[in-house]
């Protein structure tokens, strides 16, 4: 049996809203650079990695990461090691 209150909670509420990190195109460095660093921040496979860059590539940004806040931070500020252009925003 559920009570009114547990109904109206809202899971964002409990996890937290979700956050993206926006990896924008790069024309300074070279393919394998931007994919060995998008590891290095995402812990994502070379597969992957290769798969953001090029969308990033193509589109002129992509979605590299999503998760909450202070994670989203964390890979940005790794991305911004070596000069990379990034956003958060909400998702």
């Amino acid at each position: 049996m559920s009570t009114a209150t547990e109904k109206d909670t809202d899971v964002t509420t409990l996890l937290g809203k979700p956050y993206n990190v926006i990896l924008f195109n790069d024309d300074h460095h070279d393919m394998f650079e931007v994919s060995l660093q998008i590891m290095k921040a995402t812990g994502c496979s070379k597969e992957r990695a290769f798969n953001i860059m090029m969308e990033a590539h193509t589109n002129g940004r992509a979605i590299c990461f999503s998760g909450n806040r202070e994670r989203c931070e964390h890979v940005e500020a790794i991305l911004n090691e070596i000069g990379l252009g990034t956003k958060i925003e909400q998702a």
